[in-house]
């Protein structure tokens, strides 16, 4: 497993538009302003085997049933080749969200255009945008990977949510997530 960091996209910028087949709802196309929260809006670069993701899955599921309700929603969409990954393929993915209970949407990027949009480079690695969908956080969700023993807390996603909340600037210094490197085409 080699580490990958995030790229991290500057602050500000526009969140790039989307629309994917999300696979749990038939296929329908979903697109970024379909799915927006009122607040803000998390788009988590994911798959279905990479250790890192899995190792947060469950804290990221906890996250999002405190902070919907307050008007952050959730979109995570998986980017990988899923010719050489076929644990990434949609079917997969949706065995994936009913094995781990998560309620937000999980989108199929088969062309990898926008995870290139986005300059996302790991999984996870996640973008938080305001209201307005401009980029005010990206980078890690806590401190914790697999095997260094630290707790899994959502501490810097935290952050990042309740300065939104509360309408505060963000942290200047937000460290880059680290990942498997996304599995792009040749």
């Amino acid at each position: 497993m080699a580490d990958t960091f995030s790229k991290m996209l500057a602050l500000g910028t526009k969140a790039p538009f989307f629309e994917l087949p999300n696979p749990s709802q038939s296929n329908e196309m979903q697109s970024l302003e379909d799915l927006k929260g009122e607040k803000g809006t998390l788009v988590i670069f994911m798959c279905n085997h990479c250790p890192f993701l899995l190792h947060i899955i469950d804290k990221l599921t906890e996250l999002y049933e405190d902070y919907q309700e307050q008007g952050i929603e959730f979109i995570a969409i998986n980017s990988n080749n899923v010719d050489k990954y076929p644990a990434d393929a949609p079917e997969k993915m949706i065995e994936f969200q009913v094995e781990r209970k998560f309620d937000f949407p999980y989108l199929y990027d088969e062309s990898q255009a926008i995870a290139k949009a986005y300059d996302a480079a790991c999984t996870p690695d996640f973008f938080f945008f305001d209201e307005k969908l401009d980029l005010i956080y990206r980078g890690q969700m806590d401190d914790s990977r697999p095997g260094n023993q630290k707790e899994i807390t959502g501490e810097d996603l935290i952050i990042a949510f309740e300065n939104l909340l509360a309408g505060g600037p963000q942290e200047e210094l937000q460290k880059p997530s680290m990942g498997c490197g996304i599995k792009w085409k040749e």
